[in-house]
């Protein structure tokens, strides 16, 4: 494998490992700050992130708020003291080696309140800010204002271009990196456009390349891109490794960090991962934020499958194909569908599914009346922690505080299944009926002879196995 050397990324000389911040406690201080005390970037989560009492005992996120508006209030509050005290721990772990970075999530709810909160907060502890999902033009402002380094992440060099031309070339030299995040084989949410095509995946090679020719129009030809999604063994990126064509290089992990002794995530949750197989993630376009994401094939992605699945389209007059009568909800009110999808309702409604709930899109799906019931419930909980979510319909931005839309039942509660598979990932009926985000490599543990007979390594001795190689 070719010599790892330094590199220069947020004003200071690091290895070019970057651990990749998952959202919702599951990358938090201790495992950011031992990732930087190994020489390179780590990155802990401030996508609602835990904060602790005096006895250092998780604080649970519970909400007391009336209105989704008051409830969206303590939500900020829960990011900001959460995120502080990340930053803290972080820090003091780090002891001044590497770099500490935060990432946000920019369409989560009060993202500018929660970043700016969190920097007043821990002045001097966080050295770089990372965001990604959306556009987050605002990033640089952010960074100017506290004189922190800021890493966007973008999934193609049209998106990073409109960011720059927009608003980065203000605050060019705090630019500490742009992230280059795979939308086909990164975990959690992915920045797939509407013209590329899920199911086929492309080479990062020249989509990277064409980044660093559009960088290089900007005078950033030495600012380091982080290849993120994808990455196991550097020895697979040798020819990215010192190549003039693309410049300096750095390689995110954020499937890898899940499985070492510092990982915060619950013990089955690891062993779950070192028996995942080829295929076992999925891409899925389920999330209420709207995006793409990957996440673990499990209970509950096959349930949000079935619900999209037993699916038809409805009219509430008798128009077109639309002719046959249908009653829908406890008054039986009258929809009207195509005759051909009737015997598929009737087959559903025999096999327990009898609950019609409508869409936005004028279809209507068919569950359980337990999963109707959980649904509606979490509707109605909904404490705003994305900017617009399609869930809910809530928005952070219109003035009645919803999207103008009606709410989604094809989609789910993100922040009520990562909150419960962070904090019970003990137990398997939590990793059965959760949301498990994971890269499309997680299928690597398995077969990986670094984790042979069980093994689970430190953070240390992870980052040493990356450096030297198989």
């Amino acid at each position: 494998m070719k010599p790892i050397n330094t590199i220069r990324m947020g004003g200071v000389d690091v290895l070019p490992l970057v651990e990749g911040g998952k959202g919702v406690a599951v990358s938090n201080g201790i495992t950011a700050g031992h990732w930087a005390a190994g020489g390179g970037a780590g990155t802990f989560s401030a996508v609602n992130p835990d904060s602790y009492d005096a006895n250092g005992t998780i604080i649970p996120q519970v909400y007391h708020g009336r209105t989704r508006r008051e409830r969206h209030e303590e939500l900020v509050a829960y990011g900001i003291a959460g995120g502080i005290a990340q930053a803290r721990r972080a820090h003091d772990i780090a002891g001044g080696s590497g770099r500490v970075h935060a990432n946000f999530l920019w369409e989560m709810g009060g993202a500018e309140r929660v970043i700016t909160g969190i920097l007043e907060g821990a002045k001097g502890l966080i050295h770089g800010i990372t965001c990604g999902a959306g556009m987050p033009y605002r990033l640089s402002d952010i960074a100017a204002k506290f004189n922190v380094h800021y890493y966007p992440i973008v999934s193609s060099a049209r998106a990073f271009g409109a960011l720059w031309k927009r608003a980065f070339h203000k605050a060019a030299d705090l630019l500490g990196g742009v992230v280059y995040e795979d939308p086909w084989l990164a975990g959690g949410h992915n920045g797939l456009s509407n013209s590329e095509d899920p199911a086929r995946p492309e080479d990062p090679f020249p989509r990277v390349l064409a980044l660093r020719k559009l960088m290089r129009e900007f005078g950033l030809g030495e600012t380091p891109i982080i290849m993120a999604g994808g990455v196991w063994w550097l020895e697979d990126w040798e020819h990215w490794i010192g190549n003039p064509e693309l410049g300096p290089i750095a390689f995110q992990f954020g499937t890898r960090p899940l499985l070492t002794q510092e990982s915060p995530i619950g013990e089955v949750w690891k062993r779950k991962l070192l028996t995942l197989q080829e295929g076992d993630v999925f891409l899925n376009r389920f999330s209420p934020t709207g995006f793409y994401s990957s996440a673990v094939n499990n209970n509950f992605i096959q349930d949000l499958r079935g619900r999209n699945d037993r699916q038809v389209a409805f009219s509430t007059e008798a128009a077109g194909e639309h002719t046959a009568e249908y009653g829908v909800g406890p008054r039986k009110r009258l929809v009207w569908l195509a005759p051909n999808d009737l015997p598929l309702v009737q087959a559903w409604e025999e096999a327990g599914f009898t609950e019609a709930l409508r869409t936005p899109d004028n279809t209507l799906i068919f569950v359980t009346p337990a999963s109707s019931r959980e649904i509606l419930d979490d509707q109605v909980a909904c404490m705003g922690c994305l900017s617009q979510c399609r869930f809910s319909n809530w928005s952070q931005h219109a003035p009645d505080l919803t999207n103008g839309k009606k709410a989604d039942p094809r989609s789910f509660c993100i922040q009520k299944t990562l909150q419960d598979i962070a904090h019970r990932g003990d137990e398997a009926d939590a990793l059965a009926n959760n949301l498990m985000f994971s890269g499309h490599n997680a299928f690597k543990f398995g077969n990986d002879p670094f984790y042979s007979n069980g093994f689970i390594p430190t953070v240390r001795q992870l980052v040493d196995r990356i450096l030297t190689g198989r």
